[in-house]
């Protein structure tokens, strides 16, 4: 899939201080050696972030993601620029707006700290790179697409859309698939849950998968290529079964479930248990990104059938 080339920084990883720290901390020299740089694409990161955070908001609420600046979403003060330094801010007003003084929630360093994490991961796994800018950008997008379907059960078409056609265009760079394979990717991403949510529909007559979910799977096959949406289905649908049955416990379907069974009899389980399924709706989305991360990260666990 991706080529990764590991950091090194022969110059100063010799340094007896270097040598100690790594030693204590059990990591590589070549890592302590280059924490600068990893410092800095920390903070770039955490600084996409609170990009990312603006977007969460307003994408849903068709508001522009560049105008007016960033204001509170309470009194719609505007936020100055020391009030709004990624994670340090946050701290610093104790998760208050300062002109309102309304809660800020945690959310907002989360992600800011998400990202910076990120951009880490693609780092220290493909270096500094081509391919590692591409996969930086490629979760980013993932963690933005989490967290919109998570609040509003919808994937907006500006990000899923034009990450279909950047996943395309980065094929053509070094340490990437093969364009090829980016193109089958979006064809049987895309084609496999399109033809899965019209089937579901057409049998029962109600919508059982957004169609947004069709569109991130394309997306996810235009950057890891075909051989990754089996394993990315397979993870999405395994992780998210088990967090639909989670919960339908959690809300109180063990308990009903369960007074079901003293009066009707444990075969009434099953007509209960199909009913409270459909009352529980979850975002796939989610789910498919875990899926796309895992397939990224760890090719060799969740695709041992992959080519090449």
């Amino acid at each position: 899939m991706f080529q990764a080339p590991h950091l090194t920084t022969p110059v100063t990883q010799d340094s007896p201080l270097t040598q100690a720290i790594s030693a204590h901390m059990l990591l590589p020299a070549a890592a302590v050696a280059d924490w600068p740089l990893f410092a800095l694409v920390f903070t770039v990161g955490a600084c996409i972030g609170s990009f990312l955070n603006v977007c969460i908001y307003r994408l849903p609420a068709d508001e522009s993601i560049v105008r007016p600046a960033s204001r509170c979403p309470h009194c719609a003060a505007p936020i100055a620029w020391y009030d709004n330094v990624p994670l340090v801010s946050w701290t610093w007003l104790r998760a208050r707006c300062r002109a309102c003084r309304a809660s800020i929630p945690a959310r907002y360093p989360l992600v800011e700290a998400a990202t910076g994490a990120l951009a880490l991961l693609a780092l220290w796994r493909f270096g500094a790179t081509p391919a590692g800018a591409v996969v930086f950008a490629f979760s980013a997008a993932l963690l933005l697409i989490t967290f919109i379907d998570l609040d509003h059960r919808f994937i907006p078409d500006e990000v899923s859309l034009p990450g279909i056609v950047v996943g395309l265009a980065s094929a053509f760079l070094p340490g990437r698939i093969a364009p090829a394979d980016a193109l089958l990717g979006v064809l049987i991403g895309g084609g496999v849950l399109w033809t899965v949510a019209w089937g579901y529909e057409r049998w029962t007559g109600v919508e059982g998968m957004g169609y947004g979910d069709v569109k991130l799977l394309a997306m996810i096959g235009a950057f890891l290529g075909w051989q990754a949406v089996p394993a990315v289905l397979v993870v999405a649908s395994l992780t998210g079964s088990l967090a639909g049955i989670a919960l339908i416990v959690v809300r109180g379907g063990g308990r009903d479930g369960r007074r079901v069974a003293r009066r009707l009899g444990p075969r009434a389980l099953l007509p209960f248990a199909r009913r409270a399924a459909r009352r529980t709706a979850i975002p796939f989305g989610p789910f498919l990104a875990l899926g796309a991360m895992l397939a990224l990260y760890l090719p060799d666990v969740t695709m041992p059938w992959r080519v090449g």
